[in-house]
């Protein structure tokens, strides 16, 4: 399964100044949990109950931007208020598969992604782009593949981290570690419980990765300063 090994260095340096990480989960239904069966079962809620975990001492807030339906442009178009005034290190943007199902177009796609990227990155936000899903009837959507293909060509161009989402569940599928009914709910779409939580534990698996030893370093200086 293909490893999630982002590099952060807005959050690294979030972390080691400050002791503060502020992750804004951007997104359609997916970031939202429909499938869930309640409001803590949604992969930003996980997501932050991880990192509290892994990170002691730290302040971590994972805030849920996601709104059910929503195109990369309406993402786009509320990303100065929903993610840069929330001034975070990282922000995970969960998108194209509304864009994909709605076939808008992969070079309009491409200009969206860029604008979106660049907004972030000149605030001084880490960008997470998270991979399409892996569907059990993939014939229905044919056209995902040329908008996965999108997404993975333009965060590679324009150096945004990519979480494996599609090679994840398809790892999953093929080892069935779930079942199918486990793994996507009964709209063939979206991702029940159980997916969410190995979701979240899959990002917060390549954010502490990340930022996790800087954190610690920090706290180890602070004791010895005051010894």
């Amino acid at each position: 399964m293909q490893a999630f090994q982002p590099v952060l260095p807005a959050a690294r340096k979030a972390m080691q100044e400050t002791g503060r990480l502020t992750v804004v989960a951007l997104g359609s239904s997916t970031t939202a949990g429909s499938g869930a069966s309640a409001e803590d079962r949604s992969y930003p809620f996980v997501l932050q109950t991880e990192l509290r975990r892994r990170l002691p001492g730290a302040e971590v807030r994972v805030l849920n931007k996601g709104v059910g339906g929503q195109s990369a442009y309406d993402m786009l178009l509320r990303m100065d208020t929903d993610v840069i005034e929330e001034k975070p290190s990282i922000v995970i943007w969960q998108t194209v598969v509304n864009d994909a199902i709605r076939d808008i177009g992969t070079e309009k796609l491409t200009k969206i992604l860029r604008k979106g990227i660049a907004k972030a990155r000149a605030a001084g936000i880490d960008m997470i782009l998270m991979d399409l899903p892996w569907l059990p009837r993939e014939e229905r959507y044919p056209q995902l593949d040329d908008y996965r293909a999108v997404l993975t060509k333009t965060a590679e161009q324009q150096g945004a981290a990519l979480f494996p989402r599609y090679a994840m569940m398809k790892g999953w599928s093929r080892s069935k570690q779930f079942t199918e009914e486990e793994l996507v709910g009964m709209d063939g779409l979206h991702l029940v419980d159980a997916g969410y939580r190995c979701l979240a534990s899959r990002i917060a698996d390549g954010i502490v990765a990340a930022v996790g030893d800087i954190r610690i370093r920090a706290v180890s200086k602070k004791a010895e300063t005051v010894d």
